[in-house]
């Protein structure tokens, strides 16, 4: 089960309608001025089919986690996470977008919703030092966090140790990678992304882990891409290699 408070708190139209739709959601609150538009009357429908409880307020704002709630919060039950095992057989083959120790929320959520977009839906996280998975994560992954297999670990490079006796290669994101990301074989096979903080980078330990670090060529002065970005480029390419988009 996962930890009190992954996605008690969801705010923003798209993710709470997603929290809603997957049975998490207890109580949610909506602005009676969003009802003039025929989506909140649905969402708050929507939700009342679900068994949640709806409550029409004036501005949500004032008990709001993030700067732009959308006229919606909810309170909802925890998300559930599974096994690193499980999450490996999500997909065939297995396909893993592991963050080590990202350290934005909206970047984390964003980068999910790019995985989810490819067809990447096993995540890894920890569950210390990282980024927590709160009401901004869900409202930057726009309700694919639902979507989403979530593991945490205690540890990346043991969770790295184990998914290579799973036989899962391991591919890390670094500027300074001797490979490209693009046309990289191993992204056909069993693999897990490995994205570092932004900054950081990958951990030492982490990237000790790694079968192999990969770079995303530049042809501009950019010195790195934000991690979301750089994660977008890399779960597509994955998608590419084993021909889900083309």
């Amino acid at each position: 089960m996962a930890r009190a408070g992954i996605g008690d708190r969801v705010e923003g139209f798209h993710a709470v309608a997603a929290a809603v739709k997957a049975g998490r959601a207890r109580t949610v609150r909506i602005e009676e001025r969003r009802l003039k538009g025929g989506a909140y009357t649905g969402l708050a429908d929507a939700a009342r089919s679900s068994g949640a409880e709806v409550e029409f307020v004036g501005d949500v704002r004032d008990e709001a986690l993030t700067s732009a709630p959308q006229g919606v919060v909810a309170i909802c039950r925890p998300k559930e996470t599974v096994s690193l095992e499980d999450a490996a057989a999500t997909t065939d083959p297995a396909a893993l977008l592991v963050f080590d120790h990202l350290d934005d929320q909206r970047n984390l959520g964003a980068a999910i919703r790019s995985a989810v977009a490819a067809g990447l839906r096993s995540v890894v996280v920890p569950k210390r030092r990282a980024a927590p998975i709160g009401a901004a994560a869900f409202k930057a992954a726009a309700g694919t966090l639902e979507e989403v297999s979530l593991v945490e670990v205690s540890s990346i490079p043991e969770a790295l140790r184990r998914l290579e006796q799973l036989g899962v290669w391991r591919v890390g994101l670094d500027g300074l990678g001797e490979r490209s990301l693009f046309g990289f074989d191993l992204l056909a096979e069993p693999v897990a992304v490995v994205v570092g903080a932004e900054g950081a980078g990958l951990h030492r330990l982490t990237a000790e882990r790694c079968d192999a670090i990969v770079r995303i060529p530049h042809a501009g002065p950019a010195e790195s891409l934000n991690a979301s970005v750089a994660t977008a480029l890399a779960v597509f390419e994955v998608s590419r290699a084993r021909g889900w988009v083309s």
